[in-house]
Protein backbone atom coordinates (compact mmCIF):
# COMPACT_ATOMS: atom_id res chain seq x y z
CA UNK A 1 0.00 0.00 0.00
CA UNK A 2 2.67 2.33 0.37
CA UNK A 3 4.24 1.99 -3.04
CA UNK A 4 0.78 2.58 -4.29
CA UNK A 5 0.14 5.56 -2.18
CA UNK A 6 3.72 7.09 -3.08
CA UNK A 7 2.96 6.45 -6.82
CA UNK A 8 -0.53 8.26 -6.76
CA UNK A 9 0.72 11.18 -5.16
CA UNK A 10 3.37 11.49 -7.84
CA UNK A 11 1.05 11.00 -10.80
CA UNK A 12 -1.25 13.73 -8.27
CA UNK A 13 1.70 16.23 -8.80
CA UNK A 14 2.10 16.04 -12.02
CA UNK A 15 -1.41 17.74 -13.05
CA UNK A 16 -4.02 19.80 -11.94
CA UNK A 17 -6.69 17.43 -10.36
CA UNK A 18 -9.46 20.18 -10.33
CA UNK A 19 -9.33 21.03 -14.16
CA UNK A 20 -11.82 19.96 -16.96
CA UNK A 21 -10.28 17.97 -20.14
CA UNK A 22 -12.02 16.79 -23.45
CA UNK A 23 -12.29 13.22 -23.36
CA UNK A 24 -9.62 12.36 -25.42
CA UNK A 25 -7.40 14.33 -23.69
CA UNK A 26 -8.27 13.30 -20.31
CA UNK A 27 -7.72 9.70 -21.67
CA UNK A 28 -3.97 10.59 -22.67
CA UNK A 29 -3.36 11.80 -19.58
CA UNK A 30 -4.76 9.05 -17.39
CA UNK A 31 -2.62 7.28 -19.71
CA UNK A 32 0.57 9.20 -19.07
CA UNK A 33 -0.05 8.63 -15.34
CA UNK A 34 -0.16 4.83 -15.45
CA UNK A 35 3.42 4.19 -13.82
CA UNK A 36 2.98 0.58 -12.45
CA UNK A 37 4.87 -2.33 -13.44
CA UNK A 38 2.00 -4.02 -15.15
CA UNK A 39 -0.56 -2.97 -17.54
CA UNK A 40 -3.10 -1.17 -15.55
CA UNK A 41 -6.43 -0.92 -16.10
CA UNK A 42 -8.31 2.37 -17.46
CA UNK A 43 -11.67 2.98 -15.80
CA UNK A 44 -14.65 5.88 -16.14
CA UNK A 45 -16.19 6.93 -13.20
CA UNK A 46 -19.64 8.29 -14.34
CA UNK A 47 -21.82 10.39 -11.54
CA UNK A 48 -25.25 9.82 -12.84
CA UNK A 49 -28.64 12.63 -11.36
CA UNK A 50 -30.26 9.49 -10.74
CA UNK A 51 -31.63 7.89 -7.64
CA UNK A 52 -31.34 3.98 -7.79
CA UNK A 53 -32.91 3.40 -4.45
CA UNK A 54 -35.62 3.94 -6.96
CA UNK A 55 -37.02 1.15 -8.99
CA UNK A 56 -37.69 3.17 -12.15
CA UNK A 57 -34.29 5.34 -12.09
CA UNK A 58 -32.18 1.90 -11.77
CA UNK A 59 -29.52 2.14 -14.12
CA UNK A 60 -27.96 -1.55 -15.60
CA UNK A 61 -27.06 -3.34 -18.44
CA UNK A 62 -24.23 -4.27 -20.84
CA UNK A 63 -22.51 -2.88 -23.61
CA UNK A 64 -19.83 -4.08 -26.80
CA UNK A 65 -16.49 -2.01 -26.31
CA UNK A 66 -15.99 -1.66 -29.82
CA UNK A 67 -11.57 -2.28 -29.16
CA UNK A 68 -12.26 -4.61 -26.49
CA UNK A 69 -11.45 -4.92 -22.94
CA UNK A 70 -7.75 -6.19 -23.63
CA UNK A 71 -8.57 -8.79 -20.60
CA UNK A 72 -9.14 -12.00 -21.10
CA UNK A 73 -12.37 -12.94 -19.29
CA UNK A 74 -13.71 -16.26 -17.95
CA UNK A 75 -16.98 -17.29 -18.90
CA UNK A 76 -19.05 -19.87 -16.90
CA UNK A 77 -22.09 -20.90 -18.24
CA UNK A 78 -25.46 -22.48 -16.28
CA UNK A 79 -27.00 -24.66 -19.00
CA UNK A 80 -27.93 -28.51 -20.16
CA UNK A 81 -28.41 -30.61 -23.24
CA UNK A 82 -27.91 -28.54 -26.44
CA UNK A 83 -27.16 -25.11 -24.94
CA UNK A 84 -24.46 -26.35 -22.89
CA UNK A 85 -22.93 -28.14 -25.66
CA UNK A 86 -23.11 -24.56 -27.75
CA UNK A 87 -21.57 -22.70 -24.64
CA UNK A 88 -18.83 -24.84 -25.17
CA UNK A 89 -18.49 -24.11 -28.78
CA UNK A 90 -18.47 -20.89 -28.58
CA UNK A 91 -15.47 -21.11 -26.00
CA UNK A 92 -17.02 -20.94 -22.26
CA UNK A 93 -14.55 -21.78 -19.68
CA UNK A 94 -17.27 -23.49 -17.24
CA UNK A 95 -20.16 -25.35 -18.50
CA UNK A 96 -22.64 -27.17 -16.18
CA UNK A 97 -25.90 -27.23 -14.42
CA UNK A 98 -26.20 -28.54 -10.72
CA UNK A 99 -22.32 -30.28 -11.11
CA UNK A 100 -21.12 -26.71 -11.28
CA UNK A 101 -24.05 -25.34 -9.26
CA UNK A 102 -22.43 -27.46 -6.33
CA UNK A 103 -18.83 -26.42 -7.64
CA UNK A 104 -19.55 -22.67 -7.00
CA UNK A 105 -20.79 -23.38 -3.33
CA UNK A 106 -17.93 -24.93 -2.10
CA UNK A 107 -15.79 -21.75 -3.12
CA UNK A 108 -14.96 -22.20 -6.70
CA UNK A 109 -15.33 -18.33 -8.55
CA UNK A 110 -12.80 -18.34 -11.10
CA UNK A 111 -14.83 -16.52 -13.76
CA UNK A 112 -15.59 -12.79 -14.42
CA UNK A 113 -19.05 -13.71 -16.05
CA UNK A 114 -21.63 -16.07 -15.40
CA UNK A 115 -24.22 -16.63 -18.26
CA UNK A 116 -27.40 -19.08 -17.67
CA UNK A 117 -30.32 -20.52 -19.23
CA UNK A 118 -34.17 -19.62 -18.15
CA UNK A 119 -34.77 -23.45 -17.54
CA UNK A 120 -31.62 -23.78 -14.83
CA UNK A 121 -31.83 -20.20 -12.96
CA UNK A 122 -34.09 -22.31 -10.52
CA UNK A 123 -30.95 -24.06 -9.36
CA UNK A 124 -29.11 -21.13 -9.89
CA UNK A 125 -30.66 -18.85 -7.41
CA UNK A 126 -29.22 -21.16 -4.50
CA UNK A 127 -25.98 -19.32 -5.38
CA UNK A 128 -27.46 -15.31 -4.85
CA UNK A 129 -25.48 -14.83 -1.86
CA UNK A 130 -22.61 -15.94 -3.30
CA UNK A 131 -22.86 -14.60 -6.77
CA UNK A 132 -25.21 -11.37 -5.87
CA UNK A 133 -22.67 -9.47 -3.74
CA UNK A 134 -19.75 -9.54 -6.38
CA UNK A 135 -22.14 -8.72 -9.10
CA UNK A 136 -21.89 -12.22 -11.02
CA UNK A 137 -25.50 -13.28 -10.79
CA UNK A 138 -27.32 -14.12 -14.06
CA UNK A 139 -29.55 -11.73 -14.58
CA UNK A 140 -31.94 -10.82 -17.71
CA UNK A 141 -31.44 -6.96 -18.15
CA UNK A 142 -27.70 -7.19 -18.52
CA UNK A 143 -28.52 -10.26 -20.79
CA UNK A 144 -27.19 -13.08 -18.95
CA UNK A 145 -30.20 -15.07 -18.42
CA UNK A 146 -30.77 -16.09 -22.14
CA UNK A 147 -31.66 -18.86 -24.99
CA UNK A 148 -28.91 -17.80 -27.04
CA UNK A 149 -25.69 -18.97 -24.83
CA UNK A 150 -23.40 -18.98 -27.85
CA UNK A 151 -23.85 -15.03 -28.69
CA UNK A 152 -23.75 -14.25 -25.23
CA UNK A 153 -20.41 -15.84 -24.58
CA UNK A 154 -19.25 -14.85 -27.65
CA UNK A 155 -20.03 -11.48 -26.80
CA UNK A 156 -18.54 -10.82 -23.20
CA UNK A 157 -15.36 -12.71 -24.23
CA UNK A 158 -14.62 -9.87 -27.27
CA UNK A 159 -15.26 -7.17 -25.00
CA UNK A 160 -18.95 -6.84 -23.64
CA UNK A 161 -18.85 -5.45 -19.85
CA UNK A 162 -21.62 -4.91 -17.72
CA UNK A 163 -22.49 -1.65 -16.00
CA UNK A 164 -24.78 -0.61 -13.11
CA UNK A 165 -25.26 2.62 -10.60
CA UNK A 166 -23.87 1.94 -7.11
CA UNK A 167 -26.80 1.70 -4.78
CA UNK A 168 -25.00 4.83 -2.61
CA UNK A 169 -23.57 8.10 -5.05
CA UNK A 170 -24.92 6.66 -8.06
CA UNK A 171 -21.83 6.39 -9.37
CA UNK A 172 -21.42 3.72 -12.54
CA UNK A 173 -17.44 2.33 -13.10
CA UNK A 174 -16.80 0.72 -16.00
CA UNK A 175 -13.17 -0.41 -17.40
CA UNK A 176 -12.72 0.92 -20.82
CA UNK A 177 -9.46 -1.13 -22.06
CA UNK A 178 -6.14 -0.88 -20.67
CA UNK A 179 -2.78 1.50 -20.60
CA UNK A 180 -1.18 0.06 -23.84
CA UNK A 181 -4.08 1.06 -25.54
CA UNK A 182 -3.97 3.48 -28.55
CA UNK A 183 -5.73 6.76 -27.05
CA UNK A 184 -8.10 6.23 -30.22
CA UNK A 185 -9.08 2.66 -29.48
CA UNK A 186 -10.00 3.69 -25.50
CA UNK A 187 -11.72 7.10 -27.12
CA UNK A 188 -13.88 4.91 -29.26
CA UNK A 189 -14.64 2.50 -25.93
CA UNK A 190 -15.66 5.55 -24.00
CA UNK A 191 -17.99 7.17 -26.56
CA UNK A 192 -19.87 3.36 -26.81
CA UNK A 193 -20.06 3.68 -22.80
CA UNK A 194 -21.44 7.55 -22.89
CA UNK A 195 -23.94 6.48 -25.68
CA UNK A 196 -25.12 3.56 -24.04
CA UNK A 197 -25.47 5.57 -20.85
CA UNK A 198 -27.76 8.21 -22.46
CA UNK A 199 -29.44 5.27 -24.07
CA UNK A 200 -30.91 3.95 -20.83
CA UNK A 201 -31.73 7.29 -19.21
CA UNK A 202 -34.40 7.08 -17.32
CA UNK A 203 -37.49 8.70 -18.59
CA UNK A 204 -37.85 9.82 -14.55
CA UNK A 205 -34.72 11.09 -14.88
CA UNK A 206 -35.08 14.92 -14.37
CA UNK A 207 -32.14 17.87 -15.01
CA UNK A 208 -28.61 17.19 -15.90
CA UNK A 209 -27.88 13.24 -16.20
CA UNK A 210 -24.04 13.29 -16.44
CA UNK A 211 -23.24 15.42 -13.18
CA UNK A 212 -19.27 14.20 -12.81
CA UNK A 213 -16.96 12.10 -15.15
CA UNK A 214 -13.37 11.05 -14.78
CA UNK A 215 -10.69 8.60 -15.81
CA UNK A 216 -8.12 7.03 -14.08
CA UNK A 217 -5.62 3.89 -14.16
CA UNK A 218 -5.20 1.61 -11.79
CA UNK A 219 -3.34 2.93 -9.62
CA UNK A 220 -3.51 6.50 -10.72
CA UNK A 221 -5.08 9.45 -9.55
CA UNK A 222 -8.84 10.66 -11.74
CA UNK A 223 -8.87 12.89 -14.42
CA UNK A 224 -11.61 14.90 -14.79
CA UNK A 225 -13.53 15.56 -17.68
CA UNK A 226 -15.84 17.95 -18.83
CA UNK A 227 -19.87 16.82 -19.45
CA UNK A 228 -20.78 19.52 -20.95
CA UNK A 229 -18.21 19.04 -23.76
CA UNK A 230 -19.37 15.59 -24.41
CA UNK A 231 -21.87 14.66 -27.20
CA UNK A 232 -25.23 16.40 -26.71
CA UNK A 233 -27.57 14.30 -24.70
CA UNK A 234 -30.24 12.26 -26.77
CA UNK A 235 -33.73 14.04 -26.31
CA UNK A 236 -35.72 11.76 -24.89
CA UNK A 237 -39.20 10.61 -26.16
CA UNK A 238 -42.52 12.28 -24.92
CA UNK A 239 -44.27 8.82 -23.76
Amino acid sequence: MTRRGKRYRDAARRFDADQLHGSGEAIELAKSLASARFDETIEVAVQLNVDPRKADQQVRGTVSLPAGTGKEVRVAVFATGDAAAEARAAGADLVGADDLVAQVQEGMLDFDVAIATPDVMAQVARLGRVLGPRGLMPNPKTGTVTTDVGRAVAEFKAGRVEYRTERQGANVHVPIGRASFDTDALVSNFRALMDELNRVRPASAKGRYVKKVSVSSTMGPGVRIDPARLRPEPAQASA
